[in-house]
C-alpha cells in the first residue's frame, strides 16, 4: 500500500541560492533537493557495505541542482513555480528499501521521464517508514514548457503507483478517501497545539451541535455565530467577515455531512443528562485597606491592545457581561505568541501614542548602529591582530563580539515588534469598528426561516 502526494514549491529562484548550504531549507529548489537526498535518511548498512538510495531521471543526483538551474537560465524561466516535491510513502513492514526504490524510480521514469528532471530519495531514518521523495523540475528540458500540476496529472500518478504496487505484490487503498489531506502548516501547527483557521470552524461547528436538540436549532445556532449556510452535495459554510466558505464534509470528513449531523444530534439527545441544581454561589467579604493614591488610567496603544484582548476572551469576564467572541477576532489566536510579545513590549516601555513609538524606534535603530559599529571595529581588529601574537586578546575579542551579536539580536526582534504595532494598529481598530457594528433589522419570516431555506 502507497499512498502519494505531490504540491508545487514556489519562490524567486535567485533568492532560494541562499539555501543551497542549508539541507533542511524545503522552501526552495534547492532546500528540497537537499532534505531529499539528506545522507542520514537515504543510507542503509548492508552486506556489501553502505548503500544510499538517491537517483536521479535525466540528473546526475551529486548535481541535481545545478543541472536544474541550469534548465531554468537556458529557458529564461528562473521565477514562479521552482519546482515540484512529492512522495510516496508505504505501509509499515510491507516492502524492503530495494523494492520501494525501485517502485520509486519507475514511478518517476513513467510520469514524467520523458520531459522533466527527477530526483528519486528514499528515506530509510524512520523505522517501519519507508517512503520516496520525489523532486520534479517545474521546467522541462525539451521545451521548456512549465509543468502543471492538475488532479488529471495526480490521478495518473496515483493509478501508476497502484499498479506498480500491485506488480510488486504489495496491497492498494482500493476506495481512497479525497479531500482528507491536510496543509503541512495546519498539520505541524496542530502537532504543536496551536490553533488553525480550518480547526476554528471545526470547533466551532461541533459547540452548534453540542448546544442543539434539533436540525432546526443547529442552523439557529450557526446563525448567531455569523455563519452563513448554502446547501448542495456538501454543506458549506462561510463564517464571518470571509469571502469563501467552507465544505464540511470534503474538509473535515463524513461526521460532518448533513446525514452525520443528523446522527449526531440524535444520539447526543438520547443521552442528554438531567440538569444538576445550582447551588447559590457563596459570597464572601474582604476588608482592603487603601493608601490614598489614585491610580493612572491606561490610555493609547496600551488601553487598545488591552481592551482587544477583553474582546478576544483573553482577560476574565463578570457573568452578567459574558460575550461571544466575534470569528474575525478568533482569528488572532492564530497569532497569539507575537500578539502577547508586542502587549508586553508596549506595557514594559509605556508606549501609549504614535509619537512615543516612533520616539522609541528611533531610539532602537540609534543603539543599531552604534553596536554595529562596534561590532565592525571589533572585526577589523580581530583581523589585523595575529593570533599567535595574543591568544588571550584574541580569546577577548570574539567574546565581546558575541556579547554584541546578542544584544544586536534582541534589539533587532524588538525593532520588528514596533514595525508590527504600527501596521497591526490599524487593523485592531478596524476590526473593533467591524464587529461593533449593529446588526440590521429583518423581517420576522426572515429570520426565522432563512438559514433552514
Amino acid at each position: 500500500m502507497a499512498t502519494t502526494s505531490i504540491w508545487s514549491v514556489k519562490g524567486r529562484f535567485d533568492h532560494l541560492m541562499a539555501y543551497v548550504e542549508n539541507p533542511e531549507k524545503t522552501q526552495g529548489l534547492s532546500g528540497v533537493i537537499g532534505y531529499a537526498a539528506k545522507e542520514g535518511k537515504t543510507t542503509a548498512k548492508e552486506a556489501d557495505g553502505n548503500r544510499r538510495y538517491v537517483a536521479g531521471i535525466n540528473c546526475t543526483p551529486a548535481t541535481a541542482y545545478e543541472e536544474m538551474s541550469a534548465v531554468k537560465r537556458r529557458f529564461g524561466k528562473m521565477g514562479g513555480i521552482v519546482a515540484y516535491h512529492g512522495y510516496q510513502s508505504f505501509a509499515p513492514g510491507e516492502a524492503t528499501p530495494q523494492i520501494v526504490h525501485e517502485i520509486g524510480l519507475k514511478l518517476a521514469e513513467e510520469v514524467w521521464g520523458d520531459r522533466y528532471q527527477v530526483l528519486v530519495a528514499t528515506h530509510l531514518d524512520k523505522a517501519n517508514h519507508l517512503h520516496n521523495h520525489l523532486v520534479v523540475n517545474s521546467i522541462s528540458f525539451v521545451d521548456g514548457l512549465r509543468y502543471r500540476r492538475t488532479k488529471q496529472d495526480y490521478h495518473r500518478m496515483r493509478t501508476v503507483s497502484d499498479r506498480l504496487c500491485r506488480e510488486y505484490g504489495l496491497s492498494v487503498i482500493e476506495r481512497p478517501h479525497h479531500g482528507q489531506s491536510k496543509h503541512y502548516g495546519e498539520w505541524r501547527a496542530e502537532q504543536e497545539g496551536r490553533p488553525t483557521y480550518r480547526g476554528l470552524v471545526k470547533a466551532e461547528i461541533d459547540e452548534a451541535i453540542r448546544q442543539s436538540m434539533t436540525e432546526r436549532q443547529f442552523f439557529r445556532s450557526l446563525e448567531k455565530k455569523g455563519y452563513e449556510v448554502k446547501f448542495g452535495k456538501d454543506l458549506t459554510v462561510r463564517p464571518p467577515g470571509k469571502p469563501r466558505g467552507l465544505k464540511l464534509c470534503r474538509n473535515f470528513g463524513e461526521e460532518y455531512s448533513m446525514e452525520g449531523i443528523q446522527r449526531r444530534i440524535l444520539a447526543q439527545g438520547a443521552m442528554l443528562p438531567l440538569p444538576a441544581e445550582k447551588k447559590p454561589p457563596k459570597v464572601i467579604y474582604r476588608n482592603y485597606k487603601m493608601n490614598g493614591k489614585v491610580s493612572r488610567k491606561i490610555t493609547g496603544f496600551r488601553a487598545l491592545y488591552f481592551h482587544y484582548c477583553y474582546k478576544l476572551g483573553l482577560f476574565p469576564r463578570k457573568p452578567s457581561k459574558q460575550q461571544r467572541t466575534h470569528f474575525l477576532l478568533k482569528e488572532d489566536w492564530l497569532k497569539m505568541e507575537q500578539f502577547s510579545q508586542e502587549i508586553r513590549l508596549l506595557s514594559a516601555h509605556r508606549i501609549d501614542t504614535a509619537e512615543q513609538l516612533s520616539f522609541y524606534q528611533t531610539d532602537l535603530e540609534e543603539k543599531i548602529n552604534r553596536l554595529v559599529s562596534q561590532r565592525k571595529t571589533l572585526y577589523q581588529k580581530r583581523r589585523t591582530k595575529p593570533v599567535m601574537e595574543d591568544n588571550g586578546l584574541s580569546f577577548t575579542i570574539k567574546s565581546q563580539i558575541s556579547g554584541l551579536t546578542a544584544q544586536l539580536k534582541s534589539l533587532r526582534r524588538e525593532a520588528r515588534l514596533c514595525e508590527d504595532i504600527a501596521s497591526r494598529i490599524p487593523l485592531i481598530k478596524e476590526r473593533l469598528r467591524t464587529v461593533q457594528q449593529p446588526k440590521t433589522f429583518q423581517t420576522k419570516e426572515v429570520i426565522q426561516d432563512e438559514c433552514i431555506r
